[in-house]
């Protein structure tokens, strides 16, 4: 088993309090037990009756990636992308390894075990969406958010209701919370698997009677058939609401989710090596995220000088680059003289504007245009870094 267990033990358990060798006396408690299946020794110990949470004694740093669907996948290929290649010996097995990163284990779990075990110290590192770790980290200050935008995963955790009946002309979620009907005695009915976030949404947005019941799957289902009137859901695309006759409304977005790098800031400042490797992988993250969709375009242009050239490429809207042009003397031999007749040009380009900047690049006198598409761009420092850094107190 890898789910933290937690067992009630309430009735009439006798403390005995004692003075020197007497019993002097005793009262009733009620005692909550913490049993942690996940290893040998847990981060989490038991002191007065609260739970303390403390970094365990292993040397290797962990990090979680979903062990199934489409995340999991797409998790996979950034890493890959990142030069980071995921190698599981044994695809049954739910510890890999990162052979770049020597001291890195990589862990398969389910999203919101990840979340839970970066709360609990069993795991320093996770792969997840937003909406897992608002839901399941329900706010915990030691869940700090690395990159909060890995260009997967995108959808929205919304709330929707049925476009006929009584909510036919309801838009907005103000119009939702001042309905009439919404009564102690019949309350607004939600069904969601969003326990957590869909309570704390509806009481910051005024809707003081409603009801919610726990589903996963077919929510879109639950009006239809009456056992709810309205639902809190992940959404993508929105097809399959409009299909089922549902609605999001204005004010209704809970939280723009996609894939996000989280981190525990217990591990962060206590297990050694956890932030070098957090800053390698944010490092290549972010240069292969900036380069996505760049192309690096070169090509030659006759001018009397760098300076000359470089008014002309500047003259071009799409020709800027990244912080403008490169430009150097291309030489030649001619008559037993070397001059430099052509300059070369650098630039960076993004894929939407490429057609247009090599048009714009012959039109001022650019030839022999290459054309080759950019994995990574480091900046001097990762801005996140920077931000990370600054949120450690560091």
């Amino acid at each position: 088993m890898t789910a933290i267990q937690t067992f009630f033990l309430q009735g009439s358990v006798s403390t005995l309090l004692s003075s020197q060798s007497s019993v002097t006396s005793c009262r009733k408690v009620s005692l909550k037990f913490t049993v942690s299946c996940c290893s040998a020794t847990s981060p989490m110990a038991v002191v007065n009756g609260n739970v303390e949470k403390r970094p365990s004694d292993r040397t290797e740093v962990r990090i979680g990636l979903p062990s199934k669907g489409r995340m999991a996948a797409d998790s996979i290929d950034l890493l890959k992308d990142c030069q980071l290649s995921v190698r599981q010996v044994n695809p049954r097995q739910y510890v890999a390894e990162i052979p770049q990163i020597p001291n890195l284990e990589v862990w398969f779990q389910r999203p919101k075990d990840i979340v839970r075990k970066l709360v609990a110290g069993d795991l320093d590192l996770g792969i997840v969406g937003l909406d897992t770790v608002c839901e399941y980290g329900q706010g915990d200050g030691d869940l700090i958010i690395v990159h909060d935008a890995l260009e997967y995963g995108d959808c929205r955790l919304s709330l929707a209701i049925p476009k006929y009946g009584i909510f036919e002309n309801v838009n907005s979620m103000k119009e939702l919370a001042e309905m009439p009907q919404w009564t102690p005695e019949r309350p607004l009915r939600v069904a969601t698997g969003f326990t957590y976030m869909g309570p704390k949404f509806m009481k910051e947005n005024g809707l003081k009677h409603v009801t919610f019941s726990t589903a996963d799957g077919a929510l879109e289902a639950a009006p239809a058939m009456g056992i709810a009137d309205a639902i809190v859901d992940l959404v993508s695309s929105g097809t399959t609401l409009r299909e089922n006759n549902l609605k999001e409304i204005e004010g209704g977005v809970i939280v723009q989710s996609q894939a996000v790098l989280v981190a525990g800031r217990k591990s962060l400042m206590q297990r050694k090596g956890a932030l070098d490797i957090t800053h390698e992988m944010l490092e290549r993250l972010e240069a292969h995220l900036r380069a996505e969709g760049q192309f690096t375009v070169t090509a030659n242009m006759r001018g009397s000088s760098a300076e000359e050239v470089a008014e002309r490429i500047l003259s071009q809207t799409s020709l800027s680059g990244l912080q403008g042009p490169t430009i150097s003397p291309v030489f030649c031999k001619r008559d037993g003289r070397v001059s430099a007749d052509y300059f070369a040009i650098v630039i960076c380009v993004p894929k939407k504007a490429l057609y247009k900047s090599v048009q714009q690049l012959r039109a001022i006198g650019g030839s022999g245009v290459l054309i080759s598409p950019l994995t990574y761009i480091f900046d001097e420092e990762t801005p996140r870094w920077r931000q990370l850094l600054s949120t450690l107190g560091l």
